[in-house]
């Protein structure tokens, strides 16, 4: 028997034992989980027990002290964070995984065992060392979310989440915290890679493919980070003051989406508060809205000490307080006996947990190999990241480059290439395949000299870097390599010229305009310098964007031939951005967040990340809490492309744009009828008209009329991608509208409704490149759906900057 296994053993012992010794001394056995009713388990559990379960058993952060045998757990300071007190368990109670994010308490008389959660939006994030055992245990990292919504193909990133899902069943991990959808509100949020889009039901649709997928494999999801979590800045004291039209039209609806189509096992509440009230702690949030207007079935957990009063998240629905504290568990017993939690409302929140732990592998007690297949999820990730990038710019046929070509590769990030984002979207991989390898690979040859001068910067610079602060910050990136002795060598020598600009962020710290959005001046430097040295000889150059969010591409562009967005690739990368470079993958990704000409045109800068507020007298900072803020949502639900086309701001590239190595020509578009009656569709075909195979994304924009509400000039409401076409092929595509797909958010109705009038369908490759329009009319308007009243302020915005 593995090492890894040993509690489930222990588990299965203790409970054999519990009931033969019932039954030899001829009781009546205690109610088991699985074989009793839920209720006569919950009956059967100790006020104490309850408020075990819904308090986890604690983080095993590293670098953090275990508590002092014999002592009351106390608060500790690790890398300036200060952290709630520590459950002794989490130290006592050998972990199933090694570098997990947290377990639940087991309540072994009754055969509830812990279940173990680990983050991981983009891969398995566990240890890949563990005592006693000199194996290592790497995860895939597979493309980044941003990517991944880049394709506007479902079923692939379906694909992502059945490999996925492998991984995390053969780790023996119960439950993935992710995926993360939050939009993607300001090009500037630290943890954008995390997430898929500007667009709601992007970002939807994509949550969904992968929770299924992932779910497929009998293992469950966490998706977050429910509500409103759109920045890093304070991330934890934020108050974000938005209307309830913009939550549930833009913040809420992607949700919606997702769990209306997948049911995740669970939801991760946010750090935030939401009009004065945490959202871990607002019952209109996590009970009206998620359980009983969505139909949610499974539970809610914070994120990891999100909130701040243990008995109000209990109160408002949110069941798993994580990673949890014994002063949580103590908070919620004395509340249940001091009457302000009620023992139904304690015995709801364990019932929903209850629930999915019965669906666990751990409850199945499925024996799981510890070897997953890394290989073969590899080539998932490879060929995921390949249809997602997208080409931003291709002059003069500068891509595909062929076979044998010689190019110069300029650019720090070729050689060091960003698989993905810190914090805990980070994954412990074995490798990353760099740039230079994966054109190698695909039979271009990468000019020597240049890349050995690389290679020995960074590795010397890399030698410089300054120690990490805590675990999930990344240390600053590394000065880029001055080149200009080599350029005119290299000019010389080579074909073409690739140069690799790099960005990386994650958790803890929002991204700055300067030198970050924008370019350093030594990035500026590089492009100008190798562009007109190649230039000058008639030669391409090609830029290659290893990103993790939009930045600045108007002012730079029109040096380069090509652009290629290949975003933060998963470990496959080299291979997957060389495979699309030589045009063995046609790009057939599109954007699903707009590119700006320029940073002051995003409609919400001017109050990202908010105001700060001074610290009430006496409160030392704390990074764990940050400073007393607010930001508000002015832009109501004019985010993204929302905002861009109905105030004719032009971008750089606009929503849903993305090119291809061949061309397509869309025609014969046809709605199914003149007048909507319970739903509509539009077909429209699509050809191939170049000469070689490639896909298209078709997507559908609707204007609604407007007459007493003010409303985007379009929104997106379907998409379809098409199979591989070869030239000349053709295929039908039809998308269908429903009655919810009409309506918008009446806020004095608490009512969504879709207005009577005439409903124009625009049809495109993009929100800016329309192919045909269409309309039909609504003869009598339709309240499809009314809500209960919720996101009101529930405190003063004074009392919650000065709490």
């Amino acid at each position: 028997m593995r090492l890894t296994h040993k509690p489930l053993t222990a588990l299965l012992v203790l409970f054999s034992a519990f009931v033969l010794t019932a039954h030899a001394q001829g009781k009546k056995p205690l109610p088991q989980l699985g074989k009793s009713s839920l209720k006569q388990v919950v009956d059967a559990m100790t006020v104490e027990e309850k408020a075990k379960l819904v308090v986890g058993m604690g983080f095993k952060m590293p670098g953090m002290p275990p508590p002092v045998k014999g002592e009351k757990p106390k608060p500790v300071n690790i890398g300036g964070f200060t952290l709630p007190p520590s459950d002794p368990e989490a130290y006592d109670v050998p972990e199933k995984v090694a570098g997990t994010a947290g377990r639940t308490h087991a309540i072994l008389r009754l055969g509830i065992p812990s279940i173990t959660v680990s983050d991981g939006p983009a891969g398995l994030r566990i240890d890949p060392t563990r005592p006693n055992d000199k194996k290592t245990y790497y995860a895939t990292a597979f493309p980044v979310a941003t990517l991944l919504a880049s394709s506007w193909d479902t079923a692939l990133v379906k694909k992502v989440g059945v490999a996925f899902g492998n991984e995390i069943r053969e780790y023996g991990v119960d439950v993935i915290l992710g995926p993360a959808l939050n939009i993607h509100r300001n090009p500037l949020g630290g943890r954008n890679f995390e997430y898929y889009s500007e667009d709601p039901l992007v970002a939807g649709s994509m949550t969904a493919a992968i929770v299924n997928g992932i779910q497929s494999q009998g293992v469950g999801t966490s998706i977050k980070h429910f509500a409103a979590n759109n920045q890093e800045t304070n991330r934890n004291s934020i108050n974000t003051i938005v209307s309830e039209r913009a939550m549930r039209e833009i913040y809420l609806k992607g949700f919606e989406i997702a769990v209306k189509a997948s049911q995740p096992w669970t939801v991760m509440s946010s750090y935030n508060r939401v009009n004065g009230t945490y959202t871990s702690e607002r019952r209109d949030l996590q009970t009206d809205i998620l359980k009983r207007e969505w139909g949610f079935k499974g539970f809610v957990m914070t994120d990891w000490f999100g909130g701040s009063d243990a008995v109000a998240q209990m109160n408002a629905g949110n069941d798993l307080l994580m990673p949890g504290n014994p002063d949580q568990s103590d908070a919620i017993v004395a509340a249940v006996k001091g009457g302000t939690l009620s023992i139904a409302q304690l015995d709801a929140n364990v019932t929903r947990m209850l629930k999915i732990i019965l669906k666990s592998p751990t409850f199945k007690g499925y024996k799981y190999s510890d070897k997953p297949d890394l290989k073969g999820h590899a080539a998932v990730s490879r060929m995921a990241a390949a249809q997602g990038m997208v080409l931003l710019k291709n002059e003069g046929a500068a891509l595909p480059l062929t076979k044998g070509k010689k190019v110069a590769v300029f650019g720090n990030t070729s050689y060091a290439l960003i698989a993905g984002g810190t914090g805990s979207g980070d994954v412990h991989k074995a490798y990353t395949v760099m740039l230079p390898q994966g054109l190698a690979n695909a039979g271009i040859k990468v000019q020597p000299a240049l890349a050995k001068a690389y290679a020995d910067y960074i590795v010397d610079a890399k030698a410089k870097q300054p120690k990490n602060p805590n675990f999930f910050m990344a240390p600053p990136p590394i000065p880029e390599m001055d080149a200009t002795s080599l350029v005119e060598k290299e000019a010389d020598g080579a074909d073409a010229a690739i140069i690799t600009i790099g960005r990386n962020a994650g958790e803890g710290a929002d991204r700055k305009v300067e030198n970050d959005f924008t370019l350093t001046d030594a990035e500026k430097a590089l492009i100008n310098g190798v562009s007109t040295a190649f230039h000058a000889k008639g030669k391409k150059v090609v830029v290659v964007l290893n990103i993790g969010g939009v930045i600045e591409v108007a002012s730079w562009r029109d040096s380069v031939d090509g652009i290629l967005l290949a975003w933060q690739p998963g470990l496959e990368g080299g291979n997957a951005i060389a495979d699309v470079l030589s045009g063995k993958v046609n790009p057939s990704g599109k954007l699903a967040s707009t590119f700006p000409v320029a940073y002051q045109d995003v409609p919400s800068a001017k109050n990202f990340p908010g105001k700060e507020f001074p610290r009430p007298a006496g409160q030392a900072p704390n990074p764990m809490v940050g400073a007393p803020s607010e930001v508000v949502y002015q832009e109501g639900v004019y985010v993204g492309y929302r905002y861009y086309d109905s105030f004719k701001i032009k971008p750089a590239y606009e929503f849903g744009y993305g090119l291809s190595y061949t061309k397509f020509k869309l025609s014969d578009v046809k709605v199914s009828a003149p007048e909507f009656k319970g739903s509509i569709s539009v077909s429209v075909t699509v050809k191939n008209t170049g000469k070689i195979a490639g896909k298209e994304v078709v997507q559908l924009y609707l204007t609604a009329p407007n007459q007493t509400l003010d409303k985007p000039a379009q929104e997106l409401k379907a998409f379809a991608k098409t199979g591989l076409l070869a030239p000349g092929q053709s295929q039908v595509v039809t998308l269908t509208l429903h009655a919810g797909d009409l309506a918008s958010f009446y806020t004095d109705k608490s009512a969504w409704v879709a207005d009577a009038g005439e409903y124009k369908v625009q049809i495109g490759t993009s929100s800016r490149e329309i192919a045909k329009s269409v309309s039909f009319n609504l003869a009598k308007e339709i309240v499809t759906e009314k809500t209960h009243k919720s996101l009101t302020p529930q405190v003063a915005i004074d009392e919650v900057i000065n709490k």
